[in-house]
Parts: structure tokens; sequence; C-alpha cells
């Protein structure tokens, strides 16, 4: 279900990029829209993995360097029929995980030293599971191609408003269509970044139930992201960036009350019962 809701909202997405695309010129500005989000995407397709890691300082790490983090990540990847990803630890009082890379092929897991802190074994596996399944399912990819679009939108309906308000000559009703263009203009950048938003959550409740499958284990995996939504709210990463996270396990960024409306992640408390609901058989 959660993967069909996917389909139709990235097919959404495709529609607002179309329509927005059209507004700088018909045939051919759908056509300089696809050109523009095909380079973003072939970009990001490529380095996102490299510039993420990069960003959170993260550093690979062998099995003689951190022997329990590194088994669990091999015991989970041959139980999820998966090529070892490369392992990653940023030194960071912040408890969180990701996992990144174009394939399951060419994947990395990273964790702060604060999540190995403050979980067990138990809740560690349930948290790794959750990462390796982004990667079974390629959501890096669809997650990158979701932010571009966004991107694209956002700048191709920037460019088309700046032309419709500097455009001059036009008549009576080129005005009215104007107006018309403006609302497009506007919303439509925030009609994709709400869809962007409602794939990741989705992506996120995909993530879970195949991380409880995983593992076995769908309780430790609710008591880890209990613990990491308590830890977060008092040690918040400070180092984190809105663009980048939808990546983690849980919202790097202490949430205010209006932005938990606009956050990547679904509410802690619903993950939590579908995973009580994994445990009990009832999903």
């Amino acid at each position: 279900m959660n993967g069909f809701k996917t389909v139709i909202l990235m097919t959404a997405m495709m529609v607002l990029f179309i329509l927005v695309g059209s507004l700088i010129g018909g045939e051919s500005g759908m056509m300089i829209a696809f050109v523009i989000s095909l380079a973003m995407n072939f970009g990001s397709y490529w380095f996102s993995d490299k510039i993420v890691l990069a960003m959170y300082r993260a550093h690979e790490v062998t099995r003689e360097e951190y022997p329990q983090l590194y088994n669990i990540v091999e015991k989970l990847s041959m139980q999820a029929g998966l090529p070892m990803p490369r392992v990653y630890v940023m030194d960071n009082p912040a408890a969180n995980a990701f996992a990144t890379g174009r394939n399951p092929e060419h994947s990395a897991v990273a964790v702060t030293t604060g999540i190995m802190n403050i979980l067990n074994a138990d809740e560690l596996e349930g948290v790794i599971s959750h990462e390796l399944t982004h990667v079974q399912h390629r959501d890096i990819l669809v997650g990158t191609i979701a932010a571009t679009l966004v991107g694209t939108i956002t700048f191709i309906a920037r460019m088309a408003g700046w032309a419709a308000m500097f455009g001059g000559g036009r008549s009576e009703r080129d005005r009215d269509n104007v107006f018309a263009d403006l609302a497009l203009i506007i919303i439509a950048p925030i009609a994709a970044m709400l869809i962007q938003l409602a794939i990741s959550r989705s992506r996120e409740y995909m993530a879970d139930e195949g991380g409880a499958k995983i593992s076995g284990k769908p309780l430790a995996l609710a008591s880890a992201l209990n613990k990491l939504s308590r830890a977060t709210e008092i040690v918040p990463m400070t180092n984190a960036g809105t663009s980048s996270a939808h990546m983690f396990i849980v919202n790097p960024l202490r949430a205010k009350a209006m932005m938990k409306l606009f956050s990547t992640h679904p509410p802690i408390e619903d993950r939590i019962a579908r995973l009580q609901e994994i445990a009990a058989g009832r999903r």
C-alpha cells in the first residue's frame, strides 16, 4: 500500500513539474525544465552519498575498530540478501543513523557515536535493519529524485514569476492569464514540498516494516525509536540541515509544534504503534 502511495505521489509531482515547465514557454519550457531536472538528478545520483558523508564528517570504520557494529551490519546484510555496505561512524553525541548510496552495490550505513551509547544490541539491530531496508528499496534514489524535482519546480516557478511580473505589453486577457499563472507559481512549490514530505513519510513506514522483518525484532526497533526521539529532544544534531534531515531514522532537528506538521518523518507514536501491531501479528 505504501509503495502504491509513493507511485501516486511521484506521479503527482511530475504533473506539477509539467504544469510549471509549461508556464515558461509551452513544450519548449517543459523541455528546459526536463533538462535542468536531468542534470540535477545526474549529479545527485553519482555524488550525493559522498557529499552527505563529508557533510557529517563520517569516517569509514573496520571490524577491528567497531566489532559489534560491523558484525551487526554484516549479519543483517546477509539476512536481507544484500551486499555488505560500507560502515561509517560520525563522532557526534546526537543519537541517529542514516543510509546512503545510489544502489545496494554502492551503499553505506552511518551511525553516530551517540546512538551506540544509548541503544542495546537488539535495538541497534532494529535501527540497522531499518536502514538496510532503505537500501533494499532504493529509497535513497527515490528521495533524491523527489528532492531534485522540488528544487527544480521551485526554481522554474520563480523564473516564471519574474517573467510574468515584468513581461509588459500584455492585453487585458493576457493579464488575467498572468494572475492565474502567478497563482499556480505560488501554489506549485508548496504542493511539491508537501508531496515530497508525504513520499518521505511513506518510505519511513515501509522501512520500519522491512526492518522488523529483517531483524525479526519489531519491539526492539520500537524501543529504539522511542529512545532516539527522546534523545533528539535533549541533544539535537546541531550540524544537521533541513535538506538532508529526511535521510535520518528520526528527524535530527528539535521539532517545534508547528514544524511537526511539515516534518519529513511520521509521528514516532504512529511508527511505534505500527511496530507493536506487527509484533502482535496484526500486520
